[in-house]
C-alpha cells in the first residue's frame, strides 16, 4: 500500500481462526486489529472504536471491491465479532470495534502498547471457540453451546428454550455423520439459524391459515393461470361457488386455496373438454336429446346430484326446442343450465342470501 496512515505489513492469518470464522473474515478482522493499533481510536462502553469510511477500508484491503468489502463486514457483524456505531463525527463515516473487552489505556494512543492477536483477543469473546489443541476433533457426547452463543443467538432474536431443544439433536446427527469441525460452536450456530429461519416460516404459514370464507374469490394470479392453460373466463368464474360450497362445508384449514381451486377447475376442463361435442356444426336440439356421460362426470365432480340433472332435461329440451336456436354444444349450454339450477337451490336450501345471488345465467338461455 502507499498510504502512510497503513504501512505495507505482510497479513499473517491464523489457519485455525481462518477455519472457523472464514478466510475473508479473519482477513477482514486482522486487518481492522493492525488499524486499531496504528490509527487514532476511542474507548466506550468497554470497547475500542475506530472511526472509519469505506474508502478507508478499501484502502487498506485493495484486494477487495466495495461489494466484497460490505458482504464480509456484514458477516462479522451477524457473527457478533465486531459491532458497528452509525454516529461518527463526519458523514459517510462509521465506527468499528472489534467486540472484545478492552481496557482504556489512557488519552495518549502514542504510548498505547500492540494489541494481542486477533487469535488469542477473541478467545473469551468469541462464540465460535476453539478446541484446546487447535484440531478438528468429533463433538464430544455432553456437547454444550457455551454462553456467549446464546447470547449471539439472543441478538438475533433466537430464545434459549429454541436453542437447548435442538442441542441433543444436533449432537446425535453430527455423530452418526461422524463428522469433526475446528468449531462446534460455529457449526451449531449455523445450524440454529436455519432451523429458526425454518421455524418462522412455518410459523408464517400456520397463522395464514383459515377456513373457507363466503366471501372467497381467486385472486387474480389464479385467474392468469387458468386462462394461460386455455381454459374460458365464464368456466373459471362458474366454478367458484360450487368450489366455495363443498369446503365450507368441510370446515378444511389451509393457507393455499388458490392452489386447490387451481387444481380442482383444471380438472373440470379436462372432463368438459371430453364432454363437448366435437362436431362443430350448429344445429338443431334433437327432441331425443340426452347428455353424455362426460357431462353427467362433470356435474358429479361438482357435487351436484346426478337425479337433479336429470330432472332438469325435459324443461331444457322444451325451452330450446320452442325457440328453434341452433348450438354447436348443447352439452355446454345444459351443464351451465344445471350448475345455474343446482347454485339457486342451494341458496333456498341454506338460506345464505346473497352466497350465489351474484352469479347470473350467463349464457344458457342466450
Amino acid at each position: 500500500m502507499s498510504s502512510s496512515l497503513i504501512p505495507e505489513r505482510p497479513l499473517l492469518i491464523s489457519p485455525t481462526l481462518a477455519a472457523t470464522i472464514g478466510l475473508e473474515e479473519a482477513v477482514m478482522l486482522h486487518v481492522i486489529s493492525e488499524m486499531l493499533v496504528r490509527l487514532p481510536s476511542s474507548y466506550r462502553d468497554g470497547l475500542q472504536w475506530l472511526e472509519v469510511d469505506q474508502e478507508m477500508l478499501i484502502t487498506s484491503m485493495p484486494f477487495w471491491d466495495q461489494v466484497t468489502l460490505r458482504r464480509v463486514q456484514q458477516s462479522l457483524l451477524e457473527k457478533g465479532l465486531v459491532q458497528v456505531d452509525s454516529s461518527a463525527s463526519k458523514p459517510r463515516r462509521f465506527r468499528i470495534a472489534i467486540n472484545q473487552a478492552t481496557a482504556d489505556p489512557g488519552p495518549s494512543p502514542s504510548t498505547r502498547q500492540p494489541a494481542e492477536p486477533v487469535r488469542t483477543a477473541l478467545r473469551s469473546a468469541n462464540p465460535y471457540q476453539q478446541t484446546s489443541s487447535g484440531q478438528a476433533t468429533p463433538i464430544p457426547d455432553n456437547w454444550q453451546p457455551s454462553d456467549d452463543l446464546y447470547r449471539l443467538c439472543a441478538q438475533r432474536g433466537i430464545p434459549g428454550h429454541f436453542i437447548d431443544e435442538h442441542v441433543r439433536l444436533f449432537v446425535i446427527s453430527q455423530q452418526e455423520r461422524k463428522r469433526i469441525q475446528y468449531s462446534w460452536h460455529n457449526t451449531f450456530y449455523k445450524y440454529i439459524l436455519r432451523e429458526w429461519e425454518n421455524n418462522r416460516s412455518h410459523k408464517g404459514l400456520k397463522e395464514l391459515e383459515a377456513v373457507m370464507s363466503e366471501q372467497w374469490q381467486p385472486s387474480a394470479d389464479a385467474f392468469s393461470i387458468l386462462e394461460h392453460a386455455g381454459i374460458n373466463h365464464t368456466f373459471i368464474e362458474d366454478a367458484v361457488p360450487e368450489f366455495v360450497l363443498y369446503w365450507r362445508e368441510t370446515g378444511l384449514k389451509t393457507s393455499t386455496w388458490n392452489t386447490k381451486f387451481i387444481a380442482h377447475v383444471r380438472r373440470q376442463w379436462a372432463k368438459y373438454e371430453a364432454a363437448l361435442e366435437h362436431d362443430s356444426t350448429p344445429k338443431l336440439l334433437p327432441e331425443d336429446y340426452r347428455p353424455s356421460d362426460g357431462v353427467f362426470e362433470v356435474l358429479e365432480m361438482a357435487n351436484i346430484d346426478q337425479t337433479f340433472a336429470r330432472e332438469l332435461i325435459p324443461e331444457f329440451v322444451l325451452y330450446w326446442r320452442e325457440r328453434k336456436e341452433v348450438s354447436a354444444s348443447w352439452h355446454t349450454k345444459f351443464l351451465q343450465h344445471v350448475k345455474y339450477k343446482w347454485s339457486h337451490r342451494q341458496t333456498e336450501a341454506d338460506g345464505e342470501e346473497g352466497f350465489v345471488g351474484k352469479i347470473t345465467d350467463r349464457s344458457w338461455a342466450d
